[in-house]
């Protein structure tokens, strides 16, 4: 070779799997790197679950890989090496206890990110990890089919790139062992902006094109308008597509200015957004009453009727739906608010009913990067040990988190990916730098 290393491991990203990873590599011995693009890292973790930070969630191995999909057994090997437990006994060592709430999702007791990242940054310190900040890696150094380093772009506030380069100059760092924990391309003001993708491409590996995952969808008409602001709860939400089923999700969904977002939602989104690319006629069907079957909420509305029978239709509602609910509810189902109740008929009774457990909205658009929680696509794991983490095409290079394509269910599955790779890449890296 024609270089002299300069440190063993260098890890390029400082989220949630570089952090992982650089402090793993360091604490087998290796003299570590991190190349950080922002400021300061962890910048990505300070927002996830709302700045709360949804660190993983209890449930089975079995059942964790489900909500990864087909590509969900890729990560076996990395969960048997650092999974949901031992990331909580890890964070406890750091001083950061937490907590286990609905759904199985962990949380830092504090409910703050802020000390996920603090402490995983004193860790990565104490372990004696070089961390540089404002190193935005620009190239892959690879010599004979073995990574040799990496180029760092020159960066600075000033508007020229001559006036950059004297701030901050092209910079190359060379090492024997490189593991890519650049993210995905959602929240670019994080960092998480696509540069892993790039880099991984030009020294050969395939990219499963990338799109927005758990992302808020757009709707057709001025609906979800009406509704903006307005939480669901316990509701089932069924995704059709072409006209027919392919999906169903309970629990909570939320009403924007441009359509609908929330947990059910996120969910489906992975399924809406390449049914939209893929031209496909998108039907969201939201059951408002799912606990009752079509006879029981038949049962319940004529007992209502004959209860409150004076009383107008638009008062009828107030104890079945929602105040903001109402005003959609008369117009879709065609019934006169101020019908008097016992006036309704059996065939109006048929389409309230019908509405309550089929509320229609059709998902025109998915909205952009910048808005989705994670990124689906990315670094093809075919081309990725799951062993290791190691790069099939180039020895020595390795992947973890986001920019790998994996993406799972919210709930706290696509922070521990991040965690476990970050691990088990770190470990291997370290092993590989002593042979």
């Amino acid at each position: 070779m024609t270089y002299q290393p300069q440190y063993d491991v260098i890890v390029v990203g400082g989220g949630a799997a570089g952090l992982v990873a650089a402090g793993q590599a360091a604490a087998q011995g290796a003299n570590t790197l991190l190349l950080e693009k922002m400021n300061r890292p962890g910048r990505k973790l300070l927002i996830t679950g709302k700045g709360r930070c949804n660190l993983t969630n209890i449930a089975p191995l079995p059942e964790f890989i489900e909500h990864f999909g087909r590509n969900g057994r890729f990560l076996r090997t990395a969960f048997h090496a650092f999974f949901a437990d031992d990331l909580v006994k890890f964070l406890l060592k750091l001083g950061v206890p937490t907590i286990t709430e609905r759904g199985g999702r962990v949380f830092p007791a504090s409910g703050m990110a802020q000390d996920v990242v603090d402490g995983l940054v004193r860790w990565t310190y104490g372990l004696g990890v070089t961390v540089q900040n404002h190193a935005p890696v620009e190239r892959l150094l690879v010599e004979d089919g073995q990574i040799t380093g990496v180029q760092v772009a020159p960066i600075s506030t000033r508007r020229t790139r001559a006036e950059a380069a004297q701030d901050y100059p092209r910079r190359t760092w060379h090492a024997a062992n490189v593991i890519i924990t650049t993210g995905g391309a959602s929240y670019p003001g994080t960092g998480s902006s696509g540069d892993g993708y790039r880099l991984a491409e030009t020294v050969g590996h395939s990219i499963v094109p990338v799109r927005p995952a758990l992302v808020p969808l757009e709707t057709a008409g001025d609906t979800a308008a009406q509704l903006q602001g307005l939480s669901l709860k316990n509701v089932s939400v069924s995704l059709w597509i072409d006209g027919k089923k392919h999906a169903d999700e309970f629990g909570e969904m939320l009403f924007t200015h441009f359509g609908v977002s929330g947990p059910v939602i996120l969910t489906l989104s992975r399924q809406v957004v390449d049914a939209l690319d893929a031209g496909h006629r998108v039907i969201l069907s939201i059951d408002l009453k799912p606990a009752l079957d079509e006879h029981r909420l038949d049962e319940r509305l004529l007992r209502d009727i004959d209860t409150y029978g004076k009383r107008q239709f638009s008062t009828l509602l107030k104890g079945l739906l929602p105040r903001k609910l109402i005003p959609v509810c008369i117009d879709m189902t065609g019934i006169p608010p101020d019908k008097i109740a016992h006036q309704i008929t059996a065939q109006e009774r048929t389409r309230l009913r019908t509405w309550l457990k089929d509320f229609r909205l059709e998902a025109t658009r998915y909205r952009p990067f910048s808005e989705a929680i994670i990124t689906a696509g990315g670094v093809s794991i075919r081309e990725v040990d799951p062993h290791t983490m190691q790069s099939r095409l180039v020895a020595g290079l390795y992947f973890a988190g986001e920019v790998l394509d994996l993406d799972a269910d919210t709930g706290g599955y696509n922070l521990q990916a991040a965690f476990s790779t970050g691990w088990l890449a770190g470990r291997s890296a370290a092993t590989r730098a002593t042979l």
